[in-house]
């Protein structure tokens, strides 16, 4: 049980604040409601674009680094589909400082030219080299627009193609920035060793005089049912041949959500999951195997992928994946192989809570989502689980008419 308070700053800067003495840190993170589903389909890239801003000086704060390097304090921060999160982990008698740093580039960042110029060339090197030179790196430039056709998912965080990163102007930064960063739509928590009045005291100090920001409201087209299948064939200079296949399955918050969880557990939740025995140990069809939900906020997708063993076509390695997933369907999931993947949730879920970082950004993120307290009902949704539950998932989820494959060939 994570026990924490809320407050809501007039400004409308939602913060929460987990009191944990037993360590001599405090972690703050601050999550603001923007991720690639925000842009433009013109202009994507954008809200990965800003991650890295973030960190090339505000207004008053040229470096922001070195400040926080000479108090102790770590720094990072990620961008979603949904959100993008910054956070920091430092002593706690040096939180202030950790604040005002958070709350100058809240404010306003140093935008200029070269800021931006020096920035684009960063995330354009990571687009060449995580997506395009490096071997299946393109698969979710492929994979997401066959699996959606309207909506903002159908392109990754890094954005679409190069040239909207290249071509965008300032004009167009801040205005995603003014936007988007601003206090009524970022969700602060802090968690570690200070008190909560104290922490609420010191965040109104800081953050109370940021005026409160035209969001704008979140307009997204929803995704059309699919409603026959889909497949797309690349050949790329890679070792293996690989099969990606991909199911709509419900967004974060709605039913049947859980069940899609953990029917990814089952099937590549380690040594013992159905995936890696049937396929990898007994066929020896596949060298890895892996199935995993993507989490979106919005309806996302079930993914099944994995490197196919020299010699065996990727015809025989689709028929093989499909027969897994079918016997999900035509048997009902044995209790005490549900209960043991239930468990293992349980069991990471308690020992992230052990971390203040890992809180604070938890808390944030339930926050988001609707209410922070889910993240104390977490093991007992997973918990009401039941097989048959998974198996009519199961059987909703895995039509073909749902699917989206993706043949990735090796050209030797």
């Amino acid at each position: 049980m994570v026990k924490f308070e809320r407050f809501k700053l007039p400004n409308g800067l939602t913060l929460l604040v987990n009191e944990d003495l037993t360590t001599p840190l405090v972690s703050i993170n601050i999550l603001y409601a923007v991720g690639s589903r925000d842009e433009h389909p013109e202009k994507t890239g954008f809200a990965h674009l800003f991650e890295h801003l973030m960190f090339g000086g505000s207004v008053n704060i040229p470096s922001y680094d070195e400040p926080l390097q000479m108090v102790g304090g770590e720094n990072n921060a990620f961008t979603t589909n949904d959100i993008t999160n910054y956070y920091i982990t430092l002593p706690s008698d040096n939180i202030e400082t950790g604040l005002w740093l958070e709350s100058d580039r809240m404010l306003a960042l140093n935008f200029s030219e070269q800021s931006l110029k020096t920035q684009q060339s960063v995330v354009i090197e990571e687009f060449r080299q995580r997506y395009l030179n490096q071997p299946y790196g393109d698969v979710w430039l492929l994979l997401r627009p066959l699996a959606f056709k309207v909506h903002p998912y159908r392109w990754p965080t890094i954005g679409e193609k190069i040239d909207h990163i290249r071509d965008a102007s300032l004009a167009d930064v801040e205005s995603f920035f003014y936007s988007h960063y601003a206090p009524n739509n970022a969700f602060m928590a802090i968690s570690g060793n200070i008190e909560t009045e104290e922490a609420y005291r010191l965040v109104l100090k800081w953050f109370g005089d940021i005026k409160r920001r035209d969001v704008k409201p979140r307009q997204l087209p929803k995704e059309p049912v699919q409603t026959e299948a889909r497949s797309l064939t690349v050949k790329r200079k890679v070792a293996y041949d690989a099969l990606y296949k991909a199911w709509h399955i419900p967004g974060r918050m709605e039913k049947g959500f859980y069940a899609c969880d953990l029917i990814t557990d089952l099937l590549s939740g380690g040594r013992s999951a159905r995936l890696y025995q049937t396929l990898v140990k007994e066929k020896k069809l596949f060298s890895e195997i892996n199935a995993y939900v993507s989490g979106d906020a919005d309806p996302g997708l079930l993914i099944v992928g994995g490197k196919v063993m020299d010699g065996i076509s990727i015809d025989t390695a689709n028929l093989a994946v499909e027969k897994v997933l079918q016997e999900i369907i035509d048997k009902p999931v044995a209790t005490r192989e549900l209960k043991k993947v239930q468990n293992k949730f349980e069991a990471n879920l308690l020992l992230g809570q052990i971390n203040a970082l890992n809180k604070a950004m938890s808390l944030s993120y339930y926050e988001m989502l609707g209410d922070a307290a889910m993240l104390n009902r977490e093991v007992a949704n997973y918990c009401k689980v039941t097989p048959k539950m998974i198996r009519e998932t199961a059987s909703d989820i895995f039509k073909p008419t749902n699917c989206s494959t993706l043949f990735y060939l090796a050209d030797k």
